[in-house]
C-alpha cells in the first residue's frame, strides 16, 4: 500500500519544506509555495525479515583489510594503521586552530 506524504515546494527556486510558508526561506519570494503529495510504496508482502542475531567478540572472525597510509603518522596511529577503501572517516579538529 502507498503511503502519501505532503511537501511544499517554491515554485521559484525549487525549495522544500515539510510546512507550508508564504515566503520562501532560501529566494525570499512571496506567494511561491504549492503543495505536491509523494507517494512512496511500501512492500509488506515480501514477509522475509534480516535478523540480527548478537555475536561473543571472541567468536567474531578477523578479516584481513587493506590499509592505506596517509602520510600522517599520529592519523594513522588513530585510525588503526591508515584509511580503508570504502569507509568513511570523520577529521574534525577544535576551532581556532589552524
Amino acid at each position: 500500500m502507498a503511503k502519501a506524504n505532503t511537501v511544499f515546494v517554491c515554485s521559484n527556486c525549487g525549495n522544500e519544506s515539510s510546512k507550508w510558508f508564504g515566503k520562501c526561506p532560501a529566494c525570499n519570494e512571496w506567494n511561491t509555495c504549492y503543495e505536491e503529495k509523494l507517494t512512496s510504496k511500501t512492500n509488506s508482502k515480501s514477509g522475509t525479515k534480516k535478523v540480527a542475531t548478537p555475536v561473543k567478540l571472541n567468536e567474531v572472525k578477523k578479516q584481513d583489510i587493506v590499509r592505506t597510509s596517509t602520510g600522517f603518522t599520529e592519523l594513522d596511529r588513530v585510525l588503526g594503521g591508515g584509511l580503508v577503501k570504502g569507509s568513511l572517516t570523520l577529521v574534525g579538529g577544535e576551532p581556532g586552530i589552524r
